[in-house]
């Protein structure tokens, strides 16, 4: 079966008549504003924050182009990756019929997006080797399967998964595979973005948070045709990007250079990390990531865990999750909190 969206749209979506701000029917530039109900004398703030921002998030999408090499029409702009997820399965999934697919260990968010909208679960582990078990995909994958999320570099395992592999699946699957790839300016390997063309089942999310170094500003991104994107812009709410992160983020466009540079650092501190942690005594293995974290089996991931906090130092146990039993997942710090964290690891069990 070939990918055809209206095949797998939820028929109330397919009717859905979207809400029409004042700043869709009006485009461009006034003198004079009578038209939103804003507060006409401004605001507290040296800003013109009494006025709605633009829905569509247009500057941005331009500025976006062009480093991202994707089309501004070709993308989706969401208030975090979490609402790209969110307007996936009310766009695309009917509640208390249809499912998702998910491959744990991976981000918990693809669970409670899907449980918050009543969107069945259907769980198929990673390999041993976390890639994907493409047999165990097939067999999961019925008439109401929706949604694939695949994450990639993954979270938590911090590897890239094969891309032989999802190719598989964007080939032979009638609904979205959604790659979440939040990592990868961390990783070795080439974005899904550059297949859009050639997959139009393929949704691409990254997001500003990681390697922008915009966690608080909380912009996702979401990549993909554009017959999905205005599905997904006819769901969201009308102004989900405020304009300070607009602002802030179109700041922060003009600095590649320096993101660049923050980016070789943090892999160069992956490195550190990958040649440190092995030669102390609590540490039995850790895995090879394309993040900008690690995940490190320990011999007492819970005692650890404490112990680290006793000394100031925050990591994330994951050691009751599928597959990552025994493990600690550590981000990547700068060169000194890293130096801390070894010593502390050095001196547990020692007092």
């Amino acid at each position: 079966m070939s990918f055809d969206l209206n095949n797998i749209l939820r028929e109330n979506i397919k009717k859905l008549v979207p809400y029409s701000s004042a700043r869709d029917e009006f485009k461009g530039e006034a003198s004079i504003y009578l038209d939103a109900n804003e507060n006409s004398l401004g605001s507290p703030l040296r800003k013109w924050y009494n006025r709605y921002p633009d829905p569509l998030q247009w500057k941005v999408k331009e500025k976006l182009s062009e480093i991202k090499g994707v089309r501004p029409e070709n993308m989706f702009i969401g208030n975090g990756s979490d609402e790209c997820i969110d307007v996936l399965m009310r766009a695309f999934c009917d509640p208390g019929k249809d499912n998702i697919i998910i491959c744990p260990p991976t981000y918990g968010m693809y669970e409670v997006s899907a449980n918050i909208n009543d969107v069945a679960i259907k769980k198929v582990p990673l390999t041993k080797a976390y890639q994907l078990d493409l047999p165990a995909i097939e067999q999961a994958v019925d008439d109401n399967t929706k949604l694939i999320f695949i994450c990639s570099p993954n979270n938590p395992t911090g590897n890239s998964l094969d891309r032989d592999d999802v190719e598989v699946l964007l080939n032979n699957y009638f609904g979205l595979v959604v790659i979440d790839e939040a990592y990868i300016n961390f990783s070795r390997f080439r974005s899904f973005t550059q297949e859009l063309q050639d997959y139009p089942n393929l949704f691409v999310m990254q997001t500003l948070s990681k390697a922008w170094g915009l966690a608080a500003l909380r912009v996702g991104l979401g990549f993909a045709s554009a017959e999905i994107i205005n599905v997904m812009n006819k769901v969201k709410p009308p102004y989900n990007i405020n304009q300070a992160s607009q602002d802030l983020v179109l700041q922060a466009l003009e600095e590649v250079g320096q993101v660049n540079d923050m980016i070789k650092e943090i892999v160069h501190q992956r490195g550190e990390m990958e040649k440190v942690l092995p030669g102390i005594p609590v540490v039995q293995k850790v895995y090879p990531s394309d993040a900008n974290f690690l995940l490190v089996q320990v011999t007492d991931p819970k005692g650890i865990y404490n112990y680290l906090l006793e000394k100031g130092i925050v990591v994330r146990d994951r050691s009751k999750v599928l597959l990552c039993e025994g493990c600690l997942r550590i981000t990547v710090g700068t060169e000194q909190e890293n130096r801390a964290l070894y010593e502390a690891l050095k001196s547990f069990g020692t007092n």
